[in-house]
Formats: structure tokens, C-alpha cells, sequence
């Protein structure tokens, strides 16, 4: 190897991120966690639901519960428009959808291309957070969607 050749270890390979939009932030997850892509439509109300578990929805017999990330991550607006979509994920071993302003596109990211968020006050847990992500001066928020789904604010476990 020439000493202008980068060393690349082959067991470190890029990921696949579904990138959407909160509010005016990007975000990223992995696409492994994403069963489909769906249109909003309004789900069944649950009495005494977190304000951000909007309800369920019947999707081909499984009850599915919907989680409005708009209002979990507190975005300014959370308008229901054409552009809103339920990201449906497989996590913990359910199926959970997740409401998002837009769905963006899906990038392949290298881990040495992801930088540590820096410590601050969030809505989230810094521990759902895999780090930050500049691609084409698009700043990428990357989300452990697993950790998020399964932090006990987020209201879906016991």
C-alpha cells in the first residue's frame, strides 16, 4: 500500500440511513428498523395516551401504535398535510409507527463520516443519538431508533 493509499478496514462498512424531516431538522435511522412507508392517516385514539402516542392503527391485523415524533421532539409545528408520513419501524420486537413532517431519501453513511453530538439539554436522551452526519451541507441528526422507541418517556413500555 502507498503512503497516499487511505487503509479501509473491510468489517467497517457503510450504513443505510431512511433520512426525514422533523420540523426544520433532518434525521436519519437505519433502514434495517423500517418495515414501510406509509400515508398518515388518523389513528384510533387511546384514553389517557401520552400526548405524542396519537393512537393505533390496524395495519393487516396487527394494532400498531403511532407515535408522533413531531410533538415527542416538541417541533414548533405539526401540521397534517400530504407530505406526513407513518414511518412504520420493527423495534424491540414490535412494530411501532412513527409520524414524520417528510421522508427525504435513504444515504449510505460511514461511520467515520458520523461525529459525537455534543453534550446539551434535549427533548432526547443523549443516548438515542449515534452522532451527527454532514452530507452535501445537509447536517444529519442519526438516531439509535431502538433506544428512542424503547426510553421509558416515550410511554410504549410497562
Amino acid at each position: 500500500m502507498g503512503a497516499n493509499e487511505a487503509f479501509i478496514d473491510p468489517h467497517v462498512r457503510p450504513r443505510e440511513y431512511l433520512t426525514f424531516r422533523l420540523g426544520g431538522e433532518e434525521y436519519g435511522i437505519d433502514i434495517l428498523r423500517v418495515q414501510e412507508i406509509r400515508s398518515y392517516e388518523a389513528p384510533t385514539r387511546i384514553a389517557n395516551a401520552p400526548p405524542h402516542i396519537k393512537g393505533v392503527v390496524n395495519l393487516r391485523g396487527v394494532i400498531v401504535p403511532i407515535v408522533d415524533l413531531r410533538i415527542r421532539f416538541a417541533t414548533a409545528q405539526c401540521e397534517y398535510n400530504d407530505f406526513t408520513v407513518v414511518v412504520v419501524l420493527h423495534v424491540a420486537g414490535r412494530v411501532v409507527g412513527a409520524v414524520v413532517d417528510a421522508v427525504s431519501d435513504v444515504l449510505e453513511i460511514a461511520p467515520d463520516s458520523i461525529r459525537s453530538a455534543p453534550e446539551m439539554n434535549s427533548v432526547v436522551d443523549a443516548g438515542c443519538i449515534v452522532g451527527l452526519a454532514n452530507i452535501a451541507e445537509r447536517m444529519l441528526i442519526l438516531l439509535d431508533i431502538e433506544k428512542l422507541m424503547a426510553d421509558p418517556a416515550m410511554g410504549l413500555t410497562d
